[in-house]
């Protein structure tokens, strides 16, 4: 039986694209608190079918698929650029496919633009009308308005006209900036990508006998199952360990582990890794946020994900990728002990022109997995950190890195590093690894 939150949900993606929501709407229409009909919209929101708009209100919006993550509706635009909604609001749910800056001659910028796109102009009205009558969205730079005829034009097409007080610069790169923020997002691989979905999962009633966990292991020749109860919620996990030695009628809740720990879809792969190694767990229950079975995920999904991963051509550039790309290999001495070089760029700094505490953490921890690769193939998680000298060191600036390994097992690794620039020492710190092997 779904719970009330749940069935909110369920009404919400019922409804209809471009459709006006609001908190009584859903409260009178449900039976429920107004309290319990904003967390259902705000998770809606949160989910990206729904999209909030100040002087507006809540719509709700076509759901993205991760493919297409880089398209933004209108209704995003409005909220990126803080605009002002002047006609069209029917229209707010579509999505755009390209943005034309209309900095030229009227008759160039109608060659330009064509239906679905997104005209960003001054205050040009025989412009905003050419537009709207070629299927394309307008939005007005610098705070002016529009004419009334092209506002009930507007409407009329179902086409949005919004003004925003920032200038067509700003604007484009706003826009840029948001869709280069999702692109970025579309690379962190999720839970949800990978899982194996619950029609394919196998597991266990807390009602079953020990003899149905046999009856699986011999049809699936896996040894660890989810336990739930008739709500599909999970109560429990089973491993072959646990059915070591019982009768064959024992009920599965008495010899379960209970609690187990579980994942949601929306949790990035890499700290599922670190949950997995930390724990040692070889598989992990996807759950939902009412704690209903979704699916599972076994480490081997995670280590391959990652690796592929790695493999990836990147589109989105975080600080990190900026970071890691200035790194560069001066010298090799004796194995493990290599030096690394890394130019301090002004995106690396802080507002004192500073390198950022952040940063320099990212160059030692990439200098030390770095130097344990060369011992040892396989992924490493970091277990712990510990930087107890830092100086300021100015923009510009060329770091020479020396990370150095203390210890290195088979399960894990211990390097000190030492930050040098120009001959002084600027840092140092000390970082323990896990070590997964690539099996």
């Amino acid at each position: 039986m779904a719970t009330k939150h749940e069935q909110i949900l369920q009404y919400i993606d019922g409804l209809p694209i471009g459709e006006k929501i609001s908190v009584r709407q859903i409260a009178k229409a449900m039976t429920v608190s107004e309290g319990t009909a904003y967390r259902a919209i705000k998770e809606a929101e949160n989910k990206g079918y729904v999209s909030t708009i100040e002087r507006v209100g809540t719509i709700r919006i076509e759901r993205k698929k991760k493919e297409n993550i880089e398209k933004l509706t209108f209704a995003e635009v409005v909220n990126i650029v803080d605009g002002q909604v002047l006609g069209g609001r029917a229209g707010l749910h579509k999505t755009l496919n390209k943005f034309v800056i209309g900095a030229m001659k009227l008759e160039a910028m109608m060659r330009y633009t064509e239906a679905g796109n997104l005209l960003i102009v001054g205050n040009r009205t025989q412009a905003h009308e050419l537009a709207i009558k070629a299927g394309a969205a307008v939005l007005i730079t610098g705070g002016f308005d529009t004419e009334d005829h092209v506002k009930k034009l507007a409407d009329k097409l179902e086409l949005p006209v919004i003004s925003t007080s920032y200038d067509t610069f700003t604007v484009a790169t706003m826009i840029n900036r948001a869709i280069y923020d999702q692109l970025i997002k579309k690379e962190i691989i999720l839970v949800e990508d990978i899982l194996t979905p619950i029609s394919e999962t196998f597991f266990l009633k807390t009602s079953d006998k020990v003899s149905k966990w046999h009856e699986l292991n011999q049809q699936t020749t896996h040894s660890r199952y989810p336990v739930v109860d008739q709500n599909m919620k999970i109560q429990g996990m089973v491993t072959s360990k646990d059915v070591l030695g019982q009768n064959a009628d024992t009920s599965i809740d008495k010899i379960m582990t209970k609690h187990p720990m579980t994942v949601n879809g929306k949790t990035s792969v890499a700290s599922t890794a670190h949950m997995m190694v930390w724990e040692g767990i070889e598989v992990l229950p996807v759950a939902d946020d009412s704690n209903r079975l979704e699916g599972l995920i076994s480490r081997q999904d995670v280590l391959k994900a990652l690796q592929m991963n790695q493999r990836q051509p990147q589109v989105g550039e975080t600080i990190d990728d900026i970071v890691t790309n200035q790194m560069v290999l001066m010298q090799g001495r004796a194995k493990g002990e290599d030096v690394f070089s890394c130019e301090v760029t002004p995106q690396m700094t802080n507002h004192l022109g500073t390198i950022s505490y952040g940063v320099f953490t990212t160059i030692v921890s990439d200098a030390a997995n770095r130097v344990l690769r060369s011992y040892k193939k396989g992924d490493l998680v970091v277990e712990n950190m510990t930087i107890y000298f830092i100086k300021p060191v100015q923009m510009e600036s060329r770091l020479e890195i020396f990370p150095k390994i203390l210890e290195v097992g088979r399960k894990f690794g211990k390097v000190d590093v030492e930050v040098f620039n120009e001959g002084v020492l600027v840092g140092k710190a000390m970082m323990m690894c896990q070590l997964i092997d690539r099996t």
